[in-house]
């Protein structure tokens, strides 16, 4: 049944869009049940459809619609009066046998799920206007607590929905010009949590707006006496960004609510010995702060949180979360509180790194440690770590610039800065001191990414004023080349930006990106839980983005190259991946697709492509495998893309990214299965001189013009031009090198890919070094080869 039309629905069936099916706290507990990894009592929620069905089956609608007429809220004898006679009229009338029996039923399966007969729920009520960012509606209808029994629960419901009509609930709507009678009521039957302890929290200082710490409130007992106000909770301040403990106030507690054994609640006098004591633990208030981070990730906004940590194991449930409403629509309205920068003209050093990526900026660092805390990295600030891989895209992408500890010049935060157009400094541990035990979390720095320096303080640059020219528009003028420049791109967000730019097309689009930044799942993962469609379906909207926008120059689509390390961070797979000891050399690439273990999840991919080529329409798509240690590897997996309707044709061409040195040497025999070759020089580089190329201690050794790196590549040319097979490059070196890109051109290389930002000068240096050679052709007079390049 659809959505809409149910009177009834499960948790895990709820999505916070679902408010005006079932209410703000109902769709939000289903939010948090299905999307977030924290815990949640389970349960299920009755519908505004079911409201609407006992309020039109009773005839409710008249009645109140006649009772509310000329109700003036400011007159509060009249308020009270009215809401009373409403909420009687409400309680007179039985609700419809079939949503009894509804209820009734999902009240017993709810036992059977947990494993309990009759089991103590919470009956909450949830309206179809509440927990909105700019209103909120909490506290305006009623919950009820430790309540069993089918026919109970059923009467709790009942209650609910005459909830709607309290006078505070009546009077908050007037005031917010909501229709009364527009206003529907979902019923919220969740597990109940015999606390021990109970409170709120809150992602942000609901007194002044800062939102640099999470705010926990906690008393013993049931969290009715917090919300309330009828106790003074202990107080708990959490650094958001190191969930470090920054201050607590312990506040005495006489009195607490309690559920009793047999259903209901009571006050109780709280013992002596206990009445002084700190509320939770110390690991507890981490806890709460760890869920209270990925809740205000997932939803984006502050939030205002309820919790319970249950007396019979101890451990913390979240039981409802709602935006947080004053600061999230005064931010919103006026943004953020702004701290005063602080602006300076001295030069202080901090650290030193490689410049990675060129680019000067300033502003606010962020320090993280632990891939576990992306997700609080925010717009605009400074990303400072250890290195980055796959799945710190997301965050990489909302980055001002990235200072790493480790890594080089063709490491992960290096290649995809580039990219992505961020300046970036990578491998300070190497200049002396790691980035992230030196430049301290939160303060402001000046990055000169195009020299590798990070300063303190935000550096004012003096301006010497200059005369009024005239300032004349020139086209930028680009030659044409006889070498192809494409380009090298991961984020499909970035092709429209980057389609202008003088490329004959994209050389290399990594998969990847699209992984880390839109699916998050690891694929084997998704095939199990039965959502195998979600790869398809994201992988080609991806590509077809690209392919788009890059129409009618063609587009090399690189087959998924994670490694095991990798794919472990998406989410399910843990499961599928093993534990390698260097995941660099392990399963990766060719290697995984036609792997008993992986086949179904590459066929994904292989379908997801022909989507893009067969329903999109888009023919410039071709694709490339990475990592493809043998010949033997090459066949089986063309024959799977064959298999899948994925054959090499005039109009769909296969490349081998030939990054191995057995790509090299038996080029003659890979000839058979591919359209080409495309050299990933960094990974060749690596192998060929058995040199890491993410280690400092050898990097000094690493060098794509290393004389066996380039007669192997010569020799691949040869090779693969005997058999009619073009070869590109889509490695760093012939935009850094000058040199190398001449080696590469008068090896006769077809193509060259480049990063973005070297583009134009690539296309330029080409042009220029083409011409050279001609002018050599015709004066006979040019420099000779000293080097044997022939092996």
């Amino acid at each position: 049944m659809e959505k809409e039309k149910a009177f009834l629905l499960w948790f895990d069936q709820l999505e916070r869009k679902d408010v005006a099916i079932a209410g703000g706290k109902s769709s939000s507990l289903g939010e948090l049940t299905s999307h977030v990894d924290v815990p949640v009592p389970y349960g299920f929620a009755t519908t505004a459809c079911a409201y609407r069905y006992f309020f039109e089956k009773t005839g409710l609608y008249e009645k109140i619609k006649a009772l509310i007429a000329g109700l003036d809220v400011d007159n509060s004898a009249q308020l009270r009066e009215v809401c009373a006679k409403v909420r009687q009229a409400i309680m007179d009338e039985e609700m419809p046998q079939d949503l009894q029996d509804l209820i009734a039923q999902a009240y017993k399966e709810l036992g059977e799920k947990v494993g309990q007969a009759d089991p103590f729920v919470a009956v909450r009520s949830s309206a179809t206007a509440e927990d909105l960012p700019d209103a909120s509606f909490a506290g305006q209808q009623d919950t009820y607590l430790n309540v069993k029994g089918a026919e109970t629960i059923v009467a709790k419901v009942k209650e609910c929905y005459a909830s709607c009509f309290t006078d505070r609930a009546v009077y908050y709507r007037e005031k917010q010009g909501f229709d009364h009678l527009d206003v529907a009521l979902s019923a919220a039957v969740q597990m109940m949590v015999f606390s021990k302890a109970a409170g709120v929290m809150f992602t942000v200082n609901v007194a002044t707006g800062d939102d640099k710490n999470i705010l926990i409130e906690g008393a013993w007992g049931l969290g009715e006496y917090v919300v309330q106000g009828t106790v003074t909770p202990d107080n708990y301040t959490v650094n958001k960004a190191t969930c470090k403990i920054v201050e607590k106030n312990v506040n005495a507690q006489d009195i607490k609510l309690i559920r009793k054994a047999d259903g209901d609640c009571e006050e109780v006098v709280v013992p002596l010995d206990e009445q002084n004591e700190q509320k939770l633990t110390d690991e507890q208030i981490k806890q709460l702060a760890e869920c209270a981070k990925k809740i205000e990730a997932h939803y984006g906004c502050y939030m205002d949180m309820e919790w319970g940590v249950d007396e019979r194991d101890n451990k913390v449930y979240i039981l409802q979360a709602r935006p947080e409403t004053v600061w999230s629509r005064r931010n919103k309205e006026n943004g953020a509180p702004k701290e005063e920068k602080k602006v300076t003209t001295d030069r202080k050093v901090i650290v030193k790194g490689l410049p990675a990526s060129p680019g000067n900026v300033a502003g606010r660092v962020h320090v993280i440690l632990d891939p576990s805390h992306i997700d609080e990295f925010k717009e605009g600030e400074i990303l400072v770590t250890e290195m980055t891989a796959p799945d710190w895209v997301p965050a990489m992408k909302k980055a001002k610039a990235i200072v790493t500890d480790s890594g080089g010049m063709t490491c992960h935060a290096s290649i995809v800065s580039r990219e992505l157009g961020i300046p970036c400094i990578v491998g300070t541990k190497s200049r002396g001191e790691a980035a992230t035990t030196t430049i301290p979390d939160g303060i402001d720095v000046t990055i000169d990414a195009t020299h590798g320096v990070v300063y303190e303080g935000i550096i004012e640059e003096p301006k010497a004023e200059q005369p009024a020219q005239q300032v004349v528009a020139a086209a930028e003028y680009f030659p044409p080349t006889g070498t192809k420049i494409y380009m090298n791109l991961g984020d499909p967000e970035l092709a429209e930006k980057y389609a202008t730019l003088p490329c004959d097309g994209i050389g290399l689009m990594r998969e990847e990106f699209i992984w880390t930044t839109y699916i998050h799942e690891h694929p084997l993962y998704l095939i199990k839980i039965g959502q195998p469609e979600k790869v398809v379906d994201q992988l080609a909207e991806g590509i077809r983005q690209v392919c788009q926008a890059m129409a009618p120059r063609p587009v090399t689509m690189r087959f998924s190259d994670f490694k095991s390390s990798e794919y472990r961070d998406l989410k399910g797979g843990d499961e599928f991946e093993p534990n390698e000891p260097s995941a660099l050399l392990g399963w990766r690439g060719a290697s995984r697709y036609y792997d008993p273990k992986y086949i179904e999840a590459f066929k994904l991919e292989c379908m997801a492509v022909r989507k893009v080529r067969e329903e999109f329409g888009l023919k410039n798509l071709n694709v490339m495998i990475p990592f493809c240690r043998n010949v033997e590897e090459c066949e089986k997996v063309t024959k799977i893309m064959a298999d899948c309707g994925l054959s090499r044709g005039k109009d769909f061409k296969v490349w081998l990214m030939a990054e191995i040195p057995s790509n090299i040497i038996l080029a003659d025999q890979f000839n058979k299965f591919v359209d080409g070759y495309s050299i990933g020089s960094n990974d060749l580089t690596m192998l060929v001189l058995g040199c890491d190329r993410d280690n400092d201690t050898v990097s000094h050794i690493y060098d794509e013009r290393n004389l066996a790196v380039r007669r192997a590549i010569r020799h691949l040319i040869e090779v693969a031009h005997k058999d009619g097979k073009t070869v590109s490059i889509c490695g760093q070196a012939p935009s850094v090198y000058p040199e190398f890109c001449e080696f590469l051109i008068k090896s006769g290389i077809d193509s060259m890919s480049v990063n973005p930002d070297t583009v134009k000068f690539t296309k330029k240096l080409a042009a220029q070094i083409e011409q050279r050679i001609m002018m050599d052709a015709l004066t006979g007079k040019g420099r000779q080869e000293v080097e044997d390049l022939n092996w």
